[in-house]
């Protein structure tokens, strides 16, 4: 018998297997097993994707449901991988445990860098594995080098079309083909999960302007101060451009202080504020609502909404991220990028009501540059992974490197690795020079010992 275990930590996430399955991406076989896993920093105490509004109307898809939290307990999914001499015993233990017997064994998962993607295909050694992509991560490099027992092993990543025309960098250092899950099927999905959440508050209108948060500070990207900042800016941001009428979705494990903290400030504006308490997808709510504006600030929803549902976007706070994101490869850089370049700045009035309501995929402007700046950009974050990307982050940069798009790279980084722009042509001596570094370096010496 063949078996397909397909790894699912989001509602999202099993939406897009959903589609993916519904579509005909995947051949058939005599048993399909969905494995949960809560990754939340508590999961005792924060909802699972199993337990999530919807996650009943996706199960027809698959034959079992599978919890990765309770098979690995009490360890957390984040933070355990196998020992290599534990391997074989565990993948006996995981096949007599789940009723794999002999069966011939398919692995589709989520961001094989880490875990437990990377140790379930760890477990399963000798099982093909197909990986999917449902956020804007996978334009991006691999964040970390994979072992080649497990890289070349996969054979294609699967994602949704998020930004037409755009092809992910993810896994190409082995050769992997992306496969895109067809965007009505996707939709499909999507459709049968609108009902879901019947409790939501209705705003006082049909198209509020709809405001994103991500919960950025559990990253460590943001403080918690600055991310409440962020949405009293969104908030204020939507107000300006007219939208009295406001929603806002909380990330799940957000405090339900930040929502106080919004309302108390939609408050002394005058705006009329409605706070989602019940955990639903966003796209659930571009069906409902139908949203004038959507806000974020790099949520995979801002492109969503664009690129699915056609709806106005804007976005806010990815200037200052792209500052502060460390290190440089911070595996949230490219999202961050891709938000900042194609999307309006919420504070930009023009850009911003230039959109129109209705528009498709084809209205993304820009695409085709931005792929040169998410390779080049890819390129300065994993250039040991990606050693063939150096001409074209060259060449990038010796054509587009302005103002404009200096907030992509930091001039260190261009000078470690030796790229155009690194340091202006005239001190362009002063790395190879010996003396030069042993004069900085002593003078580094003298400033910390007066410090001190």
């Amino acid at each position: 018998m063949s078996v397909q275990i397909f790894m699912a930590s989001t509602l999202y996430g099993t939406a897009t297997l959903a589609a993916a399955v519904d579509s005909g991406c995947f051949r058939p076989v005599d048993r399909r097993v969905l494995l949960v896993s809560n990754n939340s920093a508590t999961p005792e105490t924060t909802p699972g994707v199993d337990e999530m509004p919807g996650f009943g109307q996706l199960l027809g898809r698959f034959d079992d449901v599978i919890s990765w939290n309770e098979t690995i307990s009490p360890f957390h999914p984040g933070g355990w991988a196998p020992r290599l001499d534990d391997v074989p015993l565990w993948e006996r233990h995981l096949r007599l445990a789940w009723g794999l017997g002999d069966d011939d064994v398919e692995l589709v998962v989520e961001s094989i860098q880490v875990n437990p993607a990377l140790g379930v295909t760890q477990i399963f050694t000798g099982a093909p594995v197909t990986v999917y992509a449902d956020g804007l991560m996978s334009y991006g490099p691999t964040r970390n080098k994979l072992d080649p027992l497990v890289g070349t092993r996969i054979d294609r990543l699967l994602h949704l079309d998020l930004v037409p025309g755009l092809t992910p960098m993810l896994l190409t250092e082995f050769g992997v083909e992306p496969e895109i899950v067809p965007t009505s099927a996707f939709t499909e999905v999507l459709t049968e999960l609108v009902k879901t959440g019947s409790d939501l508050p209705e705003p006082a209108v049909e198209e509020p302007a709809l405001l994103l948060g991500q919960y950025l500070s559990a990253l460590g990207i943001l403080t918690t101060e600055e991310e409440e900042d962020l949405h009293v800016r969104m908030l204020k941001g939507a107000v300006e451009l007219g939208h009295n009428q406001v929603v806002f979705k909380p990330h799940p494990s957000a405090p339900a202080r930040w929502s106080r903290a919004l309302e108390k400030e939609a408050e002394r504006i005058g705006a009329d504020l409605t706070v989602l308490d019940t955990p639903v997808l966003a796209e659930v709510l571009y069906q409902r609502m139908r949203p004038a504006l959507v806000v974020g600030c790099f949520s995979t929803a801002l492109l969503t909404a664009s690129a699915l549902y056609g709806l106005p976007v804007a976005r806010i706070g990815t200037g200052p991220l792209l500052e502060r994101l460390t290190p440089y490869e911070n595996s949230n850089r490219v999202p961050v990028t891709i938000v900042d370049a194609l999307l309006p700045e919420l504070t930009d009035r023009e850009a911003v009501t230039g959109q129109r309501q209705g528009m498709g995929p084809d209205d993304l402007s820009g695409v085709g540059e931005l792929g040169e700046l998410v390779r080049a950009v890819g390129f300065a974050m994993q250039p040991r992974i990606y050693p063939d990307a150096r001409p074209d982050a060259e060449r990038y940069l010796t054509r587009h490197l302005n103002a404009r798009t200096w907030r992509y790279f930091k001039r260190r980084r261009l000078t470690s690795l030796g790229l155009p722009g690194a340091v202006p042509s005239q001190l362009a001596f002063i790395p190879r020079n010996a003396t030069v570094r042993r004069v900085a370096r002593r003078a580094r010496s003298l400033k910390k010992a007066v410090r001190g």
